[in-house]
């Protein structure tokens, strides 16, 4: 850890002391989520959602391995596979139900990660690697729930990949070698659900290493704050055990509730009903949608109607679509703003807000049909997007005055306190952030 006052992990049982001695693992989990890793003392509970993502992803792995266990990668038997999970198969029903909408609840939780590293400056100096190993995950699970989507082979499962999946024969030249290359044959076929299956079991580890990168980046530079002002001292800091573990096993709990209700009480809210039904490709479903977190991104893609210079509308459609996550990577370079926090910059909180609504429209959009006034709204969206990152941040980080930042995060916190005059805040905040051994 970069603070020279982080504690340091000092075992006092026999056994532990042999342990550290040989393989340092509790002194490793001990300085990463435990007292010997100091944070920022202002971090809100909006601040949970990495720890909750984190959560989600452990479901989906122990969650999927228990049904890859039953499940059976054919084309002729992957349906019938997954009704035995469901009927025969002990608590099958609860395993593939808590599976489907973890894989919602996991986007869930991640879209609010992203959108408070974007209002707080997550991804501004010195954790522009943090943000860039986010996205990687970003775009991981991603391709792992779509590949996941079309392992039960019903109605929709075939059908969102026949479309996505065709989205690669736009590319000039070599678009329909990849295409032919990556269904395994002219239409996803038993080939296709065989490797979709085998990475569909494997990426989840992969996102499980990018997490542990992700971790091991951000404990260089430490957190980020509500303030937006970086650490300054030990009054500025508290240990992450026990404050946060406290608050993070708070937001667990919470998550769990609304976890449980949906997979008890609603569990088919989330999904697609025509996905209860087998795969025909002979019977076209009359609206085919990816899942509900697709949607802004099927949206962009769908917002491409005209062909332009000499480039086809779906080539374009193609390239916005994958352009509207990676100019994610560029997003620290875009705002060259200096100010960390949107609470300390008034214009670009408005923007933030209008950003919001505009993903929001763009949901909506792609889970609507492919008609107007569907498709003209979300070109309006679409552009706006883009604009957004790529002409109004860039603006705004020059013409925007923001508001006075406080000298330290302990002024910060201690003024919202009552200290208005801050002078007793380093004390007493060094107090606070020294525990008792």
């Amino acid at each position: 850890m970069s603070f020279p006052w982080a504690n340091h992990y000092e075992p006092k049982h026999p056994l532990m002391q042999w342990v550290d001695q040989r393989l340092p693992l509790p002194r490793l989990v001990y300085n990463a989520v435990g007292a010997g890793y100091p944070v920022p003392r202002n971090i809100n509970y909006w601040y949970n959602f990495g720890v909750l993502a984190g959560v989600a992803l452990m479901v989906q792995i122990i969650t999927g391995i228990v049904l890859a266990m039953h499940f059976s990668a054919h084309t002729s038997t992957a349906f019938d596979s997954v009704e035995h999970i469901m009927r025969n198969v002990n608590s099958g029903w609860l395993i593939r139900y808590m599976h489907m909408n973890g894989a919602s609840f996991f986007f869930i939780v991640v879209y609010f990660h992203i959108f408070r590293g974007l209002y707080y400056g997550s991804y501004k100096s010195p954790r522009e690697v943090v943000w860039m190993l986010g996205v990687v995950i970003f775009l991981l699970m991603m391709a792992t729930a779509f590949m996941g989507y079309v392992l039960p082979w019903g109605q929709m499962s075939f059908w969102g990949a026949q479309v996505i999946t065709s989205l690669f024969s736009a590319i000039p030249l070599v678009g329909e070698a990849i295409r032919t290359w990556l269904v395994g044959g002219f239409a996803p076929d038993n080939a296709t659900l065989t490797r979709f299956f085998s990475l569909h079991y494997l990426l989840p580890f992969v996102i499980l290493g990018v997490v542990i990168l992700k971790i091991w980046a951000l404990h260089i530079p430490g957190s980020t704050n509500p303030a937006g002002v970086e650490v300054q001292g030990p009054q500025d800091t508290l240990p992450f055990h026990p404050y946060f573990t406290a608050k993070d096993f708070f937001g667990i709990c919470i998550y769990l509730l609304f976890f449980a209700a949906f997979v008890f009480f609603m569990p088919n809210a989330m999904g697609h009903p025509d996905n209860y039904i087998p795969a025909n490709p002979l019977s076209t479903p009359a609206h085919i949608v990816p899942e509900w977190y697709f949607w802004p991104f099927y949206a962009i893609l769908r917002a491409f109607t005209i062909n332009f210079l000499w480039i086809p509308a779906k080539l374009w459609g193609v390239i916005a679509m994958f352009a509207s996550i990676l100019l994610l990577f560029f997003l620290p370079w875009l705002d060259s703003s200096r100010v960390k926090s949107t609470a300390y910059r008034p214009m670009y909180k408005i923007w933030f807000w209008v950003l919001v609504i505009d993903v929001l429209i763009l949901a909506y959009c792609g889970g609507a049909p492919a008609e107007e006034p569907y498709v003209r709204i979300s070109q309006i969206a679409a552009a706006y997007y883009f604009a957004h990152f790529l002409i109004i941040l860039p603006i705004l980080s020059f013409i925007e005055k923001p508001l006075p930042l406080p000298n330290s995060i302990a002024e910060s916190v201690f003024a919202k306190a009552g200290h208005k005059d801050g002078a007793h805040a380093p004390a007493a905040a060094g107090a606070a952030a020294a525990p008792a051994e």
